[in-house]
């Protein structure tokens, strides 16, 4: 398993896989075994790319638990790196567009995208004095609760970015590889990122990741000595090589997309007859209901989120543990029986924990 960066047949027909169903361009690649360990080689190709060394991320984005990875990200889970500082310098955190909860409204109290936009400008302007090297964020927040921007955002974000010299740097360890219907979560706002992390359906389960650069940058992979012991083993290529061709034969892509429609719409059901769901969300297979204890106020209903987690596991459903946000990430494989199946275990459990509550 020990090939260091050795060229093997099935490598190579895996990274030949992976320049056909990545955009174009995006093709300079160098495979790891762990999601935090990607996200650690984008940090310093940037770094090398734009000879830079700062870096803008986003609150209760997540990018994994190496030092370097807790440096672009607020950890929302506990006190689990409260012993001292949780970020490096030069990494700085701005808020990102959540079209439930905006920071920045129109005055009808509708999300401002430009108004995120002309924030982030102004932090680069007077804050960072040009030194920023890229943009990090993930695609959809996670651990943030199934949380995607508005449509128009990410291709404003990509132009502020270019009109600095800042390299747009896509963290889609979740969101990669058929997660939300397309190969990159990127793809549904045709944003070609500059550097890429891939994950988790990447080798369906098995632990191997990637991080790539668009072809220009190529020789950045080489200046950062980017070489992994484990990474790209022979195992581990065949099991990527693998997913990617069920995804392809088996049209999983094509299922994500109709399943996820179907979700989406028992879902917004869900949200019309339950007092406590304030919001629905998600693409694809990344999913989110979100509970408040008022849909005026939306005040988060962390207990009511605790119980209909606890409920549901109960009765069967394995699942995301949740905070007020129920997250669903199902498998990608999961036809729509399935899906009812488990939507009607969520929102059984959703009305007994309304009954408990007072809600009905």
């Amino acid at each position: 398993m020990n090939c260091h960066d050795f060229a093997t047949p099935v490598k190579e027909k895996l990274l030949e896989k992976m320049a056909d169903v990545l955009p174009k361009g995006l093709n300079s690649i160098q495979l790891y075994s762990d999601g935090s360990t990607a996200v650690e080689a984008g940090i310093r190709a940037a770094r090398a790319i734009s000879n830079r060394h700062e870096f803008i991320s986003c609150f209760r984005d997540f990018h994994g638990k190496t030092m370097g990875a807790v440096s672009l990200a607020q950890m929302i889970r506990g006190d689990v790196f409260s012993y001292g500082p949780t970020r490096n310098a030069g990494f700085y955190m701005v808020p990102r567009p959540d079209p439930y909860r905006p920071v920045f409204k129109k005055s009808d109290g509708q999300i401002d995208t430009d108004a995120y936009i002309d924030f982030y400008k102004q932090f680069i302007q007077e804050g960072t004095v040009g030194n920023v090297a890229a943009f990090v964020l993930e695609p959809a927040q996670g651990w943030g609760g199934s949380i995607f921007p508005p449509e128009d955002f990410f291709p404003k974000l990509q132009q502020l970015c270019r009109e600095n010299g800042i390299l747009f740097f896509a963290d889609e360890v979740l969101t990669g590889m058929g997660r939300t219907g397309e190969w990159l979560c990127m793809n549904h706002w045709d944003v070609v990122p500059d550097i890429v992390t891939l994950g988790k359906s990447f080798g369906n389960g098995f632990p191997v990741t990637a991080m790539v650069v668009k072809e220009k940058y190529a020789d950045a992979i080489d200046r950062i000595s980017a070489s992994s012991s484990y990474g790209g083993n022979p195992m581990a290529c065949a099991a990527a090589l693998a997913s990617i061709e069920v995804i392809e034969e088996e049209q999983v892509l094509e299922n994500v997309r109709e399943v996820g429609a179907h979700f989406m719409q028992r879902m917004k059901k869900m949200k019309e007859d339950h007092p406590i769901i304030g919001d629905v969300k998600g693409k694809g297979f990344l999913l989110g209901i979100e509970l408040v204890k008022d849909k005026i106020t939306k005040e988060p209903f962390d207990e009511a989120g605790k119980l209909v987690y606890q409920k549901a596991f109960a009765k069967g459903l394995a699942w995301i543990p949740a905070g007020h946000i129920l997250r669903m990430s199902p498998p990608l494989i999961m036809d729509k029986k399935h899906a009812d199946m488990g939507l009607d275990i969520i929102e059984e459990s959703i009305a007994e924990v309304e009954k408990e509550f007072g809600y009905q």
